[in-house]
């Protein structure tokens, strides 16, 4: 199994004490801003962990919470209010936003030098042309992970299964840019458990509870599930998991966490990322990096 702690441990490690060096010169420390919208409970424990991950590191945060009617409008007055404050380094919208609010709009108004999150025009043209300034956390953390885990990547032949703004097309083009054979598939795929055994590198990231069987996979390939999916019917539960399925957390909560891909597809993978604790804590670790990484371009000092 492939953990993301062990790897966002590593990382966060790294960033405090690049930190602590910067702090040691005089400068002021990384500062991120990040702007929630409304009550989603996901998204407020969400912000929360970066908070509490920003402070660790030594780093300035804020969290500015706006009401679920804000309009469009207001919500583009705060983020240009955050690109003109010098002391922001990173500014973050956390996703999904209320569906008045213009997503797309409010994404281009953020300053690409401050874009900590890669979602920005600007930022996903460099990524296309193969110089990526800031790219999108979770396909970030993924490459982070097969780099530190060893694991090739060039000359493969990689499959990735969504192609969303946010992961499948970055996705895609991080492994392209890695000399990997990338095939991107989706909803119109057809035959996609053939296309899908064909991967050295599957990745996938549709929201599809138990979607990747072991007949979409290779002996031996690596397996990266992104899938986060809320489970409360039981017997879909018994049918995914199995004797796997923590009944008590489910007792507990009403439901249960489960990926793309079916967690017996162990078995037949050389890895697999699990669900929850493979690919998840890779995210916030990108984030506090790419908000170093601006603190340090923004002080004349590339990283």
């Amino acid at each position: 199994m492939l953990y993301g702690k062990v790897i966002q441990d590593v990382l966060l490690a790294e960033v405090a004490e690049a930190t602590e060096t910067m702090l040691a010169t005089g400068s002021a420390p990384p500062h991120l801003s990040v702007v929630l919208v409304g009550d989603d409970p996901a998204s407020q424990i969400y912000v929360r962990s970066k908070t509490r991950k920003c402070e660790a590191m030594g780093f300035g945060s804020e969290t500015i919470i706006m009401d679920s009617e804000s309009s469009t409008d207001k919500v583009l007055a705060t983020v240009q209010d955050l690109n003109r404050n010098p002391r922001v380094d990173g500014i973050l919208v956390q996703l999904p936003l209320p569906d008045h609010c213009d997503q797309q709009a409010i994404l281009d108004a953020i300053d690409p030098d401050k874009d900590v999150d890669g979602f920005h025009p600007c930022n996903t043209g460099l990524l296309a042309q193969g110089r990526p300034q800031f790219v999108p956390a979770t396909p970030a953390g993924i490459i982070e992970m097969l780099h530190r885990e060893k694991i090739e990547i060039s000359g493969k032949h990689a499959v990735v299964i969504g192609r969303s703004d946010i992961v499948g097309k970055p996705m895609a083009m991080l492994l392209l840019h890695r000399h990997a054979t990338v095939t991107i598939c989706h909803s119109r795929t057809p035959d996609l458990a053939v296309v899908s055994r064909n991967a050295d590198i599957l990745v996938t990231a549709v929201g599809r509870p138990g979607l990747v069987t072991r007949e979409y996979v290779k002996p031996g390939a690596t397996v990266i599930d992104v899938g986060i999916n809320r489970v409360s019917d039981r017997e879909q539960l018994e049918n995914l998991l199995g004797d796997a399925a923590d009944w008590k957390l489910y007792d507990e909560r009403g439901y249960l966490v489960v990926g793309d891909v079916r967690p017996d597809v162990a078995a037949v993978a050389g890895a697999l990322t699990p669900v929850p604790g493979g690919v998840g804590p890779l995210t916030i670790g990108m984030l506090l990096v790419h908000t170093l990484r601006a603190a340090r371009r923004r002080r004349g000092r590339a990283m």
